[in-house]
């Protein structure tokens, strides 16, 4: 037992330094859960914390799910707000249209 447990508290400290260096470098919108000084207090509990953090609180890159945004979206990264642009210019363009072709309709009758 005298040797085994150097070896235990080395893989320890080790595993959490590894833990904490990949908490602190993680970009913020891949965390779940809590929030990033959380988890690092959370990853120094012996093996638990680092295994809840590589478990449950941090999305995978290769993670079909999007990650959580914090805070507002900027319009040109928000989906929903393209999206809703590219109708609104259809929508334009096909009033301008009609109104062209109404035009023309007006200038084809032959007046009284």
């Amino acid at each position: 037992m005298g040797r085994v447990l150097p070896i235990v508290v080395l893989v320890w400290i080790a595993f959490t330094i590894f833990t904490i260096v990949d908490i602190i470098l993680i970009d913020r919108a891949r965390v779940r859960g809590v929030p990033k000084a959380v988890w690092i207090l959370l990853a120094i509990l012996p093996f638990v914390g680092g295994v809840l953090w590589f478990a449950v609180g941090r999305v995978r890159s290769g993670d079909s799910r999007p990650p959580v945004r914090r805070g507002p979206i900027p319009p040109d990264d928000d989906p929903e707000f393209l999206g809703r642009l590219g109708r609104e210019q259809a929508m334009e363009d096909r009033i301008e249209q009609l109104e062209r072709e109404l035009r023309d309709l007006d200038d084809d009758k032959p007046k009284d």
